[in-house]
């Protein structure tokens, strides 16, 4: 199971967020983004500039393929997740890995 979502107060209070069930495609990936609620500020409003969709695009992908390719992997959190204007990427600041214990 992935989450997504701007993390903070957007998820503890408008309980903004998106679940996909692994493995994801590219349309899936694009859906959990453009489906939360907050979307329009990674899009760019009122005179900011848009995000690196693409670049989250990938890195769920990736996150996507991780947890299918290591089923060992319990939990997988990166928090937070800087992303730069369209086209400049964006830098996994923090992640948590929790791997599944073998009782």
């Amino acid at each position: 199971m992935l989450m997504f979502g701007l993390g903070g107060i957007y998820i503890e209070i408008l309980k903004d967020v998106q679940f996909a069930i692994v493995p994801i495609d590219e349309r899936e990936a694009r859906e959990m983004i453009t489906g939360i609620k907050t979307y329009p500020l990674l899009a760019g409003v009122r005179g900011e500039k848009p995000s690196d969709i693409n670049a989250l695009v990938d890195i769920i992908l990736r996150v996507s393929s991780l947890v299918c390719d290591f089923p060992e992997i319990k939990e997988f959190e990166i928090n937070p997740m800087m992303v730069f204007e369209k086209g400049k990427g964006a830098l996994a600041v923090d992640l948590r890995l929790i791997l599944k214990s073998n009782m």
